[in-house]
């Protein structure tokens, strides 16, 4: 297998951006641009991702993390519908005592169609990508668009950096009418930071840590922390703002809010949405929302506050922490006035998000309206400090589940890890349904489905069924354990697919199963499977041993 010299690795560690011309990209996403999909050929995107060990100190506390050069979040990954993109990941990873050392990297909310083995899930979709050694996702963006986001799929290894926006602009985006401004200094990433890195902050046998601190755009501070500056959105009056909010926290989930201002929800994880105005925003790891902002107050500075839940990050805003700053234009450089955490008067109420597109769900306007019908019952052995789905505990097979089927194994019997695959033939109607979880295990836990979005006919927190209009997406709040969340999907997309709770730590202690999608025809696909690809378990299996 190609492994750079250590010369041109260091090259691209310092000169790590996308290969694009981004005069012409800044042209091409321009809320003004005239440009649309009928005069453009679909481009190749060439992009560059060096991962790396680097000290980092974004609340003021130095320590070391997984990185993609020097910077958390990592650069933003943008491109247009319709085009291909070529990601050269080159693993320079050393510490293998406090962290994991091989990597793998999952485009989050891109389907994979007909790319199964590009989805970046390791034990799933490809063996870990070994330190010193590089590896090639390419995969097109034929018929999605929106706010998306990559992170490490492999352990608990995202909690200590590894986590990024990516952007698929829609040149005939329905929404353009509503805003002036989308570019990267309207995408807003919420996260969560540890002190310890993962291995130590969660040892085996012990529950997951709490978060040290929170950040808004890789800015935060820790409730007993120094005064680290805050990150700044910078808005001018009069203007409308498309902001891009991505929630890639490994735990909490947090109550998003601006002061004084309103927000028109007008995307939820990739789906355009029909727009919906809220000051209130619940938003879960995972998720995605694109929130139109009308600047349209005094000239001043304003709080952006992310308030985790309770349970696993500090809450409140003593010493500024979970916030961040809106600042208009002619406003003095300093924080805002101290405030009262706002009332909320329009709050997210989720019965109420529908997708713009009036699509009815597949399967029939019932519950249990479909060809497959599938409950995930969440347990959690206080012995072992591992959860359980339907009985059976997720943990990640040596040889991913793709190459077990293309080894010939096709049913559930003969699939690992044992009961965690649920083989599904081609073309039919799933529904899925999720019970919640009380908070002492978790809950509520957020879902996330790989290679599909979902209709969500049966939000948490109600009993009313959706056949009409229900949201589209692939990530979901299944609530606490009074909740069931039910979803339905197609399965027309051949492969194994990840559905997981999104808290990395859970993942990392079992909640997951994979969907065996259409075996036959993941066979079939796998003629087009690279051969570096093919290379990747033998030389982890060769790192391992030495």
């Amino acid at each position: 297998m190609f492994r750079l010299p250590a010369v041109f690795q260091l090259i691209i560690s310092l000169f790590l951006h996308t290969h694009d011309n981004e005069d012409l990209l800044d042209q091409q996403f321009t809320a003004k641009s005239p440009w649309n999909s009928q005069n453009r050929a679909p481009t190749v995107r060439q992009v560059d991702l060096v991962v790396q060990n680097e000290d980092i100190s974004p609340d003021g506390f130095l320590r070391s993390g997984v990185l993609v050069g020097d910077s958390f979040p990592g650069p933003l990954i943008r491109g247009i519908k319709g085009d291909r993109f070529r990601i050269n990941v080159t693993n320079l990873l050393t510490d293998n005592e406090t962290m994991e050392a091989s990597t793998s990297i999952h485009w989050h909310g891109i389907h994979q169609t007909h790319t199964n083995w590009e989805d970046g899930s390791a034990g799933v979709t490809q063996c870990p990508i070994p330190s010193k050694h590089s590896f090639v996702y390419e995969f097109d963006v034929h018929h999605q668009a929106g706010t998306f986001w990559y992170h490490s799929h492999y352990s608990t290894q995202y909690c200590d950096g590894l986590r990024g926006p990516f952007v698929v602009y829609d040149p005939d985006d329905p929404h353009r009418h509503l805003y002036d401004v989308d570019d990267e200094n309207t995408i807003i990433t919420l996260a969560d930071w540890y002190h310890l890195t993962s291995r130590l902050a969660m040892p085996p046998n012990s529950l997951p840590p709490l978060a040290d601190s929170i950040l808004i755009n890789g800015r935060g501070r820790s409730p007993e922390g120094p005064k680290t500056p805050l990150a700044v959105i910078n808005v001018e009056y009069g203007k409308r703002y498309r902001l891009r909010l991505i929630q890639m926290a490994c735990d909490p989930n947090f109550n998003f809010t601006i002061d004084d201002h309103e927000m028109t929800i007008i995307e939820a994880d990739s789906i355009a949405t029909k727009p919906y105005t809220v000051d209130f925003l619940p938003i879960y790891a995972g998720q995605r929302y694109s929130l139109v902002l009308h600047a349209n107050q005094p000239i001043d500075n304003y709080w952006i506050r992310a308030n985790p839940n309770t349970v696993r990050a500090e809450s409140g805003f003593r010493n500024s922490i979970n916030s961040a700053i809106l600042r208009y234009t002619g406003a003095p450089p300093m924080e805002p006035s101290p405030r009262r955490y706002p009332q909320a008067r329009k709050p997210l109420v989720e019965t109420s998000l529908k997708s713009l597109m009036n699509t009815k769900p597949p399967g029939q306007p019932y519950p249990g309206g479909a060809d497959i019908t599938i409950n995930l019952q969440m347990a959690f052995d206080f012995e072992t400090f591992l959860f359980t789905v339907n009985g059976a505990v997720f943990d990640a097979p040596k040889v991913p589940v793709i190459l077990q089927i293309l080894s010939g194994a096709e049913n559930a019997d003969l699939l690992l890890p044992k009961g965690s695959v649920y083989v599904l033939p081609p073309n039919k109607v799933v529904e899925l349904s999720i019970p919640g979880t009380i908070e002492d295990l978790g809950g509520p836990h957020p879902f996330h489905l790989h290679g599909h979005d979902f209709y969500v006919i049966k939000p948490a927190y109600t009993n009313e069924y959706n056949f009409e209009d229900p949201v589209r997406r692939d990530t979901l709040n299944t609530g606490f354990e009074d909740s069931n969340a039910t979803v339905r999907f197609t399965t027309d997309n051949a492969g194994p697919w990840f559905l997981h709770c999104h808290v990395d730590w859970h993942l990392e202690m079992g909640l997951a199963v994979v969907f065996a999608e259409d075996t036959r025809g993941t066979k079939i696909q796998s003629a087009h499977v690279p051969d570096m690809w093919r290379e990747l378990c033998m030389d982890y299996d060769a790192v391992k041993k030495s």
